[in-house]
């Protein structure tokens, strides 16, 4: 019988707690889903819409810069996303063989100049050599033959052409000087337009290779602060919010 009454005076008391528990607690609950609402004063003004898309940005031009020469690059100036300008260096190609190539026909320029000097010299030395012969015939055959005239004018001849060879050789050589000093020059990378580098292509120490086709070493995006593409997918319901010339306001 004691048992009964402790577990009947149990069981009211773990109501009694229950009940003292669940009506704060849902009181609570109450007020917490209880709906809010914010007032304003009704006012004439443009209604915006928003339209959320995913996509790509692309610049409106890619500009590849590329190597004419081949070597090792020595040295990298800028690097991806910097800001560049038109003429400004973007990497240096190792120019130690061009140099000494220009070197080399520095000196054959000079070596044809003197060839042409002794040419001259030598069709200077044929002509005079002619007129005193020549001078000689008018005053009669006892002087000299009309052979030996004949031989000295055949000499003259003989050096002009001699002449006309080392001037064409000068030429020559000039020509080998002015591609020796632009193939020096083209170990300078320079950026052909101002812009952003893009996309970086190549690495301090590498090898390229120009033999076959031009090696790709940077991109450049030129105007891309001013213009760019924007390729997003946008949802069927919603295209028909998106008006030609609109600014676009997303974060990218």
């Amino acid at each position: 019988m004691r048992a009964l009454i402790k577990t009947t005076v149990f069981l009211l008391l773990l109501a009694g707690l229950g009940t003292g528990i669940y009506f704060p607690a849902a009181q609570y609950i109450r007020e917490r889903n209880k709906p809010t609402y914010r007032f304003q004063q009704a006012v004439q003004g443009d209604l915006t819409y928003y339209v959320n898309a995913t996509g790509n940005v692309d610049p409106v031009m890619r500009v590849t810069v590329g190597a004419v020469v081949s070597g090792p690059i020595q040295k990298l100036y800028v690097d991806f996303n910097d800001k560049v300008t038109e003429g400004e260096l973007m990497a240096k190609i190792d120019p130690r063989i061009y140099a000494s190539v220009v070197l080399r026909d520095e000196a054959m320029l000079e070596t044809r100049l003197a060839e042409v000097q002794r040419a001259e010299a030598r069709l200077q030395q044929a002509v005079n050599a002619e007129q005193r012969a020549m001078e000689l015939l008018k005053r009669g055959t006892n002087f000299i033959s009309e052979t030996e005239a004949d031989e000295l004018k055949f000499n003259r001849l003989a050096a002009e052409a001699e002449l006309s060879v080392a001037q064409t050789a000068v030429r020559q050589a000039e020509a080998n000087l002015a591609n020796s000093r632009a193939n020096l020059e083209y170990t300078d990378i320079r950026s052909p337009v101002d812009g952003i580098v893009i996309d970086r292509k190549i690495d301090e120490g590498q090898t390229l290779a120009a033999q076959f086709q031009t090696p790709e070493l940077f991109v450049v995006a030129p105007q891309m602060e001013e213009r760019m593409y924007i390729y997003a997918s946008v949802d069927e319901a919603d295209i028909g919010l998106i008006h030609r010339a609109q600014q676009a306001r997303n974060p990218v």
